[in-house]
């Protein structure tokens, strides 16, 4: 029985993405729903930030809300794979390239091009579960970000495709499906790498298919093989 977890090759994970990037908004509609609500959150905190950084921005869908919440903000996308920022970019209308603040930049979460204490805002959707190392993304995050930032983010927890996972138990006993980090494995390490105040919380969403196939399918699609 094979129980090592998968080493990101990060050049793969972008290709995959990269493949994926003109279909993705079709199947995303999970990373949708979260992004929105991700969002509502922000109606609760009154921090007026200069600079955003959306780390794994993807097509771009966060990054355009942002910026017309924040219109005297710069919002930054910043995804791995090339063709996700390609559709980004084509997502804004003539006024918003013109007239708005927004960069794109293709890079890696785990290394971000950005200076020390330059953001006032992180936000990531559904992002560090490509990052293998937590505690070197929350340190890259705790750079970035000038003393007094916020840092929002989402990701899958334990139990995510625990159906697909114990389908293919029935196959072999082989590892087939990612594993998710706990919730209290990710806190431990926002604070190893002094983010401070971490406050974490769990919903639980469940999308019904036909089969396993049709999660298969979609999981392809959206580049998350």
């Amino acid at each position: 029985m094979d129980n090592t977890p998968y080493q990101l090759d990060k050049r793969l994970v972008r290709e995959s993405f990269d493949r994926a990037a003109a279909g993705y908004d079709d199947v995303a509609l999970l990373q949708q729903e979260i992004g929105n609500r991700l969002l509502e959150r922000l109606d609760l905190i009154k921090l007026q930030p200069q600079r955003i950084l959306d780390v794994g921005a993807g097509t771009g869908q966060l990054s355009l809300q942002l910026t017309r919440r924040y219109k005297n903000s710069e919002v930054i996308a910043l995804d791995l794979a090339p063709a996700m920022l390609k559709q980004a970019k084509q997502r804004m209308g003539l006024l918003d390239r013109w007239f708005g603040k927004q960069r794109f930049i293709c890079g890696d979460a785990d290394h971000l091009p950005l200076a020390n204490d330059s953001v006032d805002m992180i936000i990531s959707n559904f992002a560090i579960q490509w990052c293998s190392d937590l505690d070197q993304t929350f340190s890259e995050f705790q750079r970035v970000l000038k003393p007094g930032g916020l840092l929002l983010f989402t990701t899958f927890g334990p139990d995510t495709l625990k159906e697909l996972r114990q389908a293919w138990r029935t196959v072999d006993e082989n590892v087939h499906v990612n594993s998710f980090i706990d919730i209290h494995d990710i806190g431990d390490a926002m604070v190893r790498s002094k983010l401070s105040d971490p406050v974490m919380d769990t919903e639980r969403l469940t999308l019904t298919y036909k089969d396993g196939m049709g999660v298969m399918r979609d999981l392809k699609a959206m580049g998350a093989h």
